[in-house]
Parts: structure tokens; C-alpha cells; sequence
């Protein structure tokens, strides 16, 4: 049986409190992901204003074949996530969420569940279906981190398999 082509794919999250539970599931390594913006490259870009902050997250999407955002407690909502969800959707590209706030942080600390980001989208045709009833956003069924971790990681790759086929279908 032939391997399944490994997809490359935008990892979206809130930087400062979720990155290290971001990191976990980026090694995952089942598919390919974005390079993330170091500590120091990340405040270059913020300082150069929307317009460069923008050209960086169109330049990290381009290639991708899908945005899997990783719902932390502070996600929804925020500017340049809602961004890049509607940026990847309006480009044919699959989307799909991943709650992590039962994964730890660098401190060992778990955090409380977000709201999923994907209720603030209406699909344009109608201004009444939300988003979130066509992307999935997947809540691992454990408390514990090293569950957790190898939910995502056994899932990983079907979820966005499935996310670009709904993109795909709709």
C-alpha cells in the first residue's frame, strides 16, 4: 500500500499563552507545518503594523493545504486568528480546530476550554450558517496531557484529511 501523502499544514494559535502547547502538537510530525515565528522575529513583524503582519501570515499560508487552529482558553476572537481562519477558507484550503487546554504548558499547568472561534463566522450565501457547523473543532476526551498528546497524535492526519474533503465538498 502506498504512504499517505503528507499534507503541509498552518498551525493557527494565540501565541503568548498557548505556544508551548502549540510546539507539543507541531512535533507531532505527522504532517508538515509551518515554521513558527521566534520570540524576536515575531515582534519585528508586529512593529512593521498590519500591513507586514498580513504579508507574513499570507506567506506562511501559501502552500498549505490546510489551517488547523488549536483552540486555547483566549483563541476566539482575536484579530489575526480570525484572519487567518477566513484567509485559509476563502482559499479553498481545509480548516479545522483542536482544543489543547488540557494539554500542559512549560509549567505543567492545564488551562480551562475557549470558545470555539469558528461561531463568529456566517457563510456569506446566507449570514445565518456558522461556520462552526461545517468545520469540526475536536475536544480530546481526556484530562490528562499525555492522553491528550496521543489522541491528537493518532488523529492528527485524518482530521485534516477530513477537513480538506469538507472544504473540497462544499
Amino acid at each position: 500500500m502506498a504512504e499517505a501523502k503528507k499534507r503541509r499544514a498552518f498551525y493557527s494559535f494565540h501565541y503568548k499563552p498557548d505556544n508551548w502547547r502549540a510546539s507539543m502538537v507541531r512535533n507531532i510530525g505527522a504532517v508538515e507545518g509551518n515554521k513558527p515565528a521566534s520570540d524576536n522575529d515575531w515582534e519585528s513583524i508586529t512593529k512593521k503594523g498590519d500591513k507586514a503582519i498580513q504579508d507574513w501570515i499570507d506567506g506562511q499560508l501559501d502552500g498549505r493545504s490546510c489551517c488547523v487552529v488549536l483552540i486555547g482558553k483566549d483563541t476566539a476572537g482575536r484579530k489575526w486568528i480570525k484572519y487567518e481562519i477566513g484567509k485559509a477558507w476563502n482559499d479553498n484550503k481545509g480548516v479545522l480546530g483542536i482544543y489543547i487546554h488540557n494539554l500542559k504548558d512549560m509549567d505543567e499547568n492545564q488551562t480551562t476550554k475557549g470558545k470555539n472561534p469558528f461561531e463568529e463566522f456566517t457563510m456569506k450565501r446566507d449570514d445565518k450558517t456558522k461556520l462552526s457547523s461545517i468545520v469540526k473543532a475536536y475536544d480530546p476526551p481526556y484530562a490528562d496531557s499525555k492522553k491528550v498528546y496521543g489522541y491528537i497524535s493518532d488523529h492528527l492526519s485524518d482530521w485534516i484529511e477530513e477537513a480538506i474533503t469538507i472544504r473540497d465538498n462544499y
